[in-house]
């Protein structure tokens, strides 16, 4: 067989994105699928029945993953491909649930064609990737990878109280411990890149090398209050004005520091808040990310220095980190594969870094692991608007499809 002929079902893969996007289909053609959700618990119950009808086996987990196996012919770790159906609150179409549907596709076109795998394949689902509704992100793999406790992750809750077990067993997805993916052959990822990168590049495929290192502080600014009318701006210890100074310095070390180095505030909160009265307190987040470690080590370094440059506007500033992961790099030989396969079906392609968290970068400690790109439209993701085209899916699929025959005829 020729492994660059064999090809997925382009309409039948959009079919297919179409009909898991009805469970919790928004009016502006978005998703809302919060993890364990009535509709989550849906889009579970039709992703086994499908399965079944194909003729996989189905596990559950006792963090509520699913895994969806094609037997093989000889009793081998298998090859896994899957990814989240989880969504944020008006996500989009793509978000995860390309992953877990080039799965089904990539079987659906070897059954098809007849082609029996030696190595069994198993279609993954991976639960509560995005933490929209329990956080932490990524808590199901990180827990089956060792990264969080599981009975500290079973009583997180959510915004109405409910704790994570409790709306697992609701709907009906406690599974054994023993189901958890232990080992595999290798395991494949399709995302979309959430990013604008292979748009702008004009690229159909990237070939993810490694999910980025990255460092989270928080940073209190302290000052005093007094009235804003009646003290004069000299005699003034403005947290506001102290943070303003903060901010522009981060924005001058860091954005020269490296082209690469992505640096984000995001959170700003002022207190107290009341326009008559000089701001006392400001806390404010500070995150970066890099694949260099060296140069996640430097952002590091120059964010404990921050407090001196309070002292200016005669405030204290106290840097919290609240959270760090090291880059996490991919399995060699299989991103070799994923990269063979791109060029062998005359994809454009290049190398690139996640920006963002994923499942694989969890579970790339447990067993050989890759993540493949294809664009997403403007780079948006994570909003209604998020698109990637059906051809541009339809690509990836084939590239997964073409490693998975390689990796069988290994």
């Amino acid at each position: 067989m020729q492994r660059q002929k064999l090809l997925v079902n382009g309409e039948r893969l959009h079919q297919e994105l179409e009909r898991f996007a009805d469970f919790g289909r928004t009016e502006s053609n978005g998703v809302t699928r919060l993890a364990l959700s009535e509709q989550d618990r849906l889009v579970r119950n039709y992703f086994k029945s499908t399965c079944e009808e194909l003729g996989l086996t189905v596990k559950i987990d006792d963090m509520g993953c699913m895994y969806a196996t094609l037997a093989g012919t000889e009793e081998k770790p298998p090859i896994v491909i899957g990814s989240h159906l989880d969504t944020v609150k008006k996500g989009g179409r793509f978000d995860g649930v390309l992953g877990v549907v080039a799965g089904l596709e990539v079987v659906r076109t070897l059954v098809e064609n007849g082609v029996k795998p030696k190595i069994p394949i198993t279609i993954v689902n991976w639960t509560n990737e995005e933490g929209a509704r329990f956080e932490p992100s990524m808590m199901a793999s990180g827990v089956i990878a060792g990264k969080f406790d599981k009975v500290t992750m079973l009583q997180k809750k959510d915004a109405d109280g409910i704790t994570f077990g409790d709306a697992l067993e609701k709907i009906g997805y406690v599974g054994e411990e023993a189901n958890r993916l232990k080992e595999a052959t290798a395991l494949l990822e399709l995302h979309i890149e959430q990013g604008p990168i292979l748009e702008k590049e004009a690229l159909a495929i990237g070939v993810v090398e490694c999910v980025v290192g990255m460092a989270c502080f928080e940073i209190e600014v302290t000052g005093e209050s007094d009235h804003a009318g009646t003290t004069p701006m000299n005699m003034r210890k403005d947290a506001l004005f102290a943070t303003n100074n903060l901010i522009n310095e981060i924005r001058s070390r860091l954005g020269s520091l490296d082209e690469d180095l992505v640096f984000t505030i995001g959170r700003v909160n002022v207190y107290p808040s009341i326009h008559t009265v000089i701001p006392n307190k400001v806390v404010f987040s500070l995150e970066a990310r890099h694949k260099d470690t060296e140069i996640v080590s430097t952002f590091k370094d120059f964010v404990q220095s921050l407090p001196h440059l309070g002292l200016d506007e005669g405030c204290d500033v106290k840097v919290t980190k609240l959270w760090e992961r090291d880059t996490v790099w991919f399995n060699e030989e299989v991103v070799n594969h994923l990269e063979q396969s791109a060029q062998s079906l005359g994809y454009s392609n290049k190398r690139m870094v996640s920006g963002a968290g994923h499942d694989a970068q969890f579970i790339a400690s447990l067993v050989p692991t890759a993540m493949l790109f294809v664009p997403s439209k403007n780079g948006k993701s994570h909003c209604e608007e998020e698109l990637t085209t059906w051809e541009e899916c339809e690509k990836g699929v084939n590239v997964l499809l073409d490693t998975t025959l390689a990796l069988l005829s290994k």
